[in-house]
């Protein structure tokens, strides 16, 4: 089956080092307005390196583009550029909104989609919509501004860009022959009612290092002729070697040098005649003298020029190779076309082999479209911290340096390929985001969501304090500690897969993750009371005020979230020690030590009084907010701050227990010894197993598991149509006061936009839908059916008189997730919200965004627009749910489908992901 050919392509990749994965979709989409490439003197990113600059500036750190591709180490990068005959310059990457020029902040004001891509993007799909009216550049800016927080966002369709349809859809295909030898196909459809001009200029060119790195070779582009006059240039370069773009038609090729264009950002001279903006002047400017007529440089584009007439199309084909023309012999022949279908063919088959059986076919293109858009997140990421602070006058090695933003990060070297949040919006790598990228693409590329994991604890990320970078905007905020569950993921789901898990892995990421654990201990539990502070923890704008910032009153504040996360932290890091006892007996040890501070915490956490984070009446977990004088009060903000305790949950099996004879001996002495450690948390033990002999470490009993859950799947509170809110609706109507010090602060339901500028634009958890934590919750759900069966039921939604088991309000959780996605009877889908052309038009409705987060009432989507990141894990929720029932789940984990030997067997392996792996 053709599904084999993909699946071959990675086994090549991981065993025999066949390099299919080293061209990529790896150029960003925003590169301006980055921190590495602001050298300001007041760290002012977004205005320091503008989009206007962009065309004319040369990037120090890294490349855009649109549908891009480069090399993994973003030597060689190729890319499309557009004209439509009347925009003021030419389209060669996307337009959007600074944080300030907006209500929504950063937001990319264009439409694009990643439709396909298989894991070694040996075949890949990409669709740009572009206006046949001059791009309103001026309109969108200057409207947006004017506009509050309480304002609609202003589009580009709002914009009327695409009145009567007059517009092009570009779509951009690439197809690997080899590893090295790339087809490229573009599409040009006209869906306009006349005929349109069109200029399309594929463009080739190296990223400028010479310039800042000295000694670097200057690479060079050059034409020539390759057989039967096919033109092409010549890519040199003293370390990837010769590649050659070969072009399908007669076509003009304009070179100039990828140099910053002095005089016009500057007033200054510049060090080459010809620089980077100098085919955006030649084409737009019609400045014959802006591209050297040598045609020698270091940035090259075909030009292709057409009249496309209404509703028709006009194709280009071009082929990046290895091959030079004596061994090219007709590069656009039959071997073309066939390439290109076949590399189709084989995707559909791949995304066959891992979508539901009966899955709908709406279904089946969310989940592919969702894992396609994670594969084109994938982004060449360098920066080597050191040399930027240097380059800024702050040596970090000297004591009286100058201080500015990351300069404890000096050890810092990133030069990889990783996933993305959003390569426009967030074009850089976030610690908590990356854990759920890995969760999602396992499911397409194990190997590159372990590399991806492997990340983060190498020695030129991890701090030596052991702190993990969170973001490049500051490496020091902190995000909650996932990183030992998806580890614990993959390395399951990798049992299930070939009957053995990858031990070096999970011991070299357990041996990290023991520092990192340890600076948490250390650097959040300020007194060592075993409750947690932490900051934003990636929750941005929750709480009444920022909890990364100094605190009213001179107090701090110790977070339920914080806590909730230490103790899932804890549960993680005990089933690693169980899983490597099995063949190292001293991880017995450790299992006892990470017992304990589960335990210990647990009691923090769960005591009883005015002073804990448990609300007795409300029934309820809230952070606390603690004085100078000693008198301390709960927030009582009824978010997702308070569910996330249900999410430190992990169950016991006997065999698990087995493994650790020491640390289950240890606990028997402490229930003797030390009985109130017990009480507040889930019963386990003898005369406490649940279905099969289970054991549990839960945060929260039965009691108050049922409790908050009677919040949590209220219609009235956390429970959306299209998921768990983060902020309960109760404060819709009774919002939330705090007043301190004269000040009053309040907090709103706000189940769309922020009002709020607190931690910028795309910023609001008072309300909306977000994907990560619903996964947890979904998961924690699980964990709890897998110990009570059917003997725990609750009402769904509450007070509903409909009582379903766990597994059940799981899927229930898990169907709301993906409604937003899917066409309702309607045909609308609730993504797109009344946005019409996305819901009725045949060219733009079935072409899916997977946005940040989700309007709590009715699933609009909202934030950025392109994070698959972590919204792509919605495709783990379709597979999950699309292939067990809550019988087959509960079923599976009695009859030994778990996968923690080599004897389950090849049919149980869905089961056993779904038990292991979400």
């Amino acid at each position: 089956m053709n599904v084999n050919q993909e699946a071959a392509r990675l086994r090549e990749a991981r065993t025999d080092g066949v390099p299919w994965k080293k061209w990529g979709p790896y150029l960003t989409e925003r590169q301006w307005g980055t921190v590495r490439e602001d050298y300001s003197p007041d760290g002012n990113a977004w205005d320091y390196f503008s989009h206007d600059q962009a065309r004319s500036r040369a990037y120090h750190w890294g490349e855009d583009g649109m549908a891009g591709l480069s090399d993994d180490r973003q030597i060689l990068c190729f890319a499309i550029a557009l004209w439509n005959g009347k925009d003021s310059i030419l389209k060669e990457r996307m337009l959007g909104l600074t944080n300030s020029q907006g209500n929504h902040g950063e937001d990319v004001k264009e439409y694009y989609f990643y439709l396909d891509s298989t894991p070694t993007h040996s075949y890949m799909k990409y669709l740009y919509k572009y206006p046949q009216i001059a791009f309103p550049y001026e309109d969108l800016i200057l409207t947006n501004h004017h506009r509050n927080r309480g304002d609609m966002e202003y589009e580009l369709l709002d914009a009327g860009a695409f009145n009567d349809n007059r517009y092009f859809d570009v779509f951009v295909e690439y197809a690997k022959n080899t590893p090295e030898d790339i087809l490229v196909q573009i599409s040009v459809c006209n869906r306009g009612p006349d005929a349109a001009p069109i200029h399309v200029l594929p463009t080739l060119w190296f990223r400028n290092r010479w310039t800042w790195w000295p000694g670097t070779p200057e690479p060079v582009l050059t034409q020539m002729s390759g057989r039967d006059g096919v033109p092409a240039v010549v890519a040199a370069h003293s370390e990837l070697g010769d590649r050659f773009l070969y072009c399908d038609a007669e076509v003009p090729l304009l070179f100039t040098e990828n140099e910053t264009n002095n005089k016009r950002l500057f007033g200054a001279e510049n060090s080459s005649r010809y620089v980077k903006d100098g085919i955006n002047d030649y084409v737009v400017s019609g400045n014959r003298e802006a591209v050297n007529p040598a045609q020698i440089g270091t940035k090259a584009s075909a030009l292709y020029q057409f009249v496309v007439g209404g509703g028709k199309t006009a194709t280009i084909r071009l082929r990046l190779s290895d091959r030079p023309p004596a061994q090219m012999n007709e590069p656009f022949g039959r071997e073309f076309a066939e390439v290109i279908l076949a590399r189709r063919s084989e995707a559909d088959e791949f995304y066959r082999s891992i979508t539901p059986d009966g899955a709908s076919a709406d279904k089946a293109s969310v989940m592919r479209q969702a894992l396609a858009g994670m594969l084109w997140s994938k982004q060449y990421f360098d920066f080597d911290v050191c040399k930027w602070l240097d380059e800024h006058g702050a040596d970090a090695t000297l004591p009286d340096a100058r201080q500015m933003r990351n300069s404890e990060w000096f050890h810092m070297v990133n030069s990889h390929i990783i996933s993305m949040p959003d390569k426009w919006e967030y074009p850089w790598y976030a610690a908590w985001d990356l854990a759920f990228h890995a969760i999602a693409l396992s499911r397409v590329d194990l190997d590159f969501a372990k590399e991806q994991l492997d990340l983060l604890l190498q020695r030129f990320f991890l701090h030596p304090t052991g702190q993990m970078p969170a973001y490049e905007w500051n490496f020091s905020d902190v995000n909650p500690p996932v990183h030992a569950w998806a580890t614990l993921s993959l390395y399951r789901l990798e049992q299930v897969n070939g009957g053995q898990g990858d031990r070096d892995f999970l011991a070299r990421s357990f041996r990290k993750l023991m520092l990192n654990f340890t600076w948490w201990v250390n650097r959040k539990d300020r007194f060592g009371k075993n409750v947690f502070e932490g900051g934003f923890l990636g929750l941005d704008n929750i709480g009444v005020f920022d909890r990364s910032a100094r605190l009213p009153g001179g107090g701090y504040l110790e977070q339920a979230d914080g806590t909730a996360w230490m103790a899932f932290y804890c549960q993680n890091m005990l089933e690693i020690c169980i899983e490597l006892a099995a063949f190292d007996p001293s991880y017995d040890d450790m299992a006892a030590k990470f017992t304990d501070h589960f335990l210990w915490i647990a009691h923090a956490m769960n005591q009883l009084g005015p002073e804990g984070m448990w609300d007795e009446e409300d029934g309820f977990y809230y952070d606390v907010l603690r004085f100078p004088d000693g008198h301390s009060e709960r927030l009582k903000l009824r978010t997702m701050v308070g569910l996330l305790p249900l999410c430190a949950v992990t169950v016991i099996e006997p065999w698990q227990r087995e493994r650790i004879p020491q640390t289950i001996a240890t606990n028997h002495e402490r229930i003797i010894r030390l009985p109130d450690l017990f009480k507040s948390i889930h019963p386990t033990g003898v005369g406490h197993y649940g279905v099969a002999n289970r054991g549990i470490a839960a945060l929260v009993n039965p009691d108050r598991l049922r409790r908050i859950l009677s919040r949590m799947l209220d219609e009235n509170e956390f429970l959306s149509p299209f998921g768990i809110r983060a902020l309960s609706r109760c404060h819709a109507d009774h919002p939330y006061v705090f007043n301190l010090e004269g000040q009053e602060s309040k907090v709103n339901y706000l189940p769309a936009e922020s009002d709020s500028g607190m931690f910028g634009g795309n910023s609001n958890w008072r309300g909306p839908v977000w994907m990560p934590v619903n996964v947890l919750l979904v998961r924690a759900l699980l964990s709890f059916y897998l110990f009570h069966g059917d003997n725990f039921k609750i009402e769904c939604p509450t007070g509903s008189g409909n009582s379903l088991n766990l597994f059940e309000v799981a899927r229930e959780i898990a169907e709301r997730l993906t409604r937003i996605f899917l066409r309702d009877k309607a045909g609308r889908r609730p993504v797109y919200g009344g946005t019409e052309k996305f819901q009725t038009d045949p060219h733009w409705k079935d072409h899916l965004l997977f946005f940040e987060y989700f309007h709590g009432d009715n699933g609009a989507g909202l934030g950025a627009s392109h994070q698959t990141g972590w919204t792509g894990v919605i495709a783990e929720l379709i597979a999950l749910f699309g292939r067990i029932d809550g019988e087959q789940f509960l079923a599976a984990s009695k009859t030994g489908a778990y996968a923690h030997d080599e004897t389950s067997k090849e049919s149980d392996t869905d089961l056993a992901a779904a038990l292991h792996h979400v």
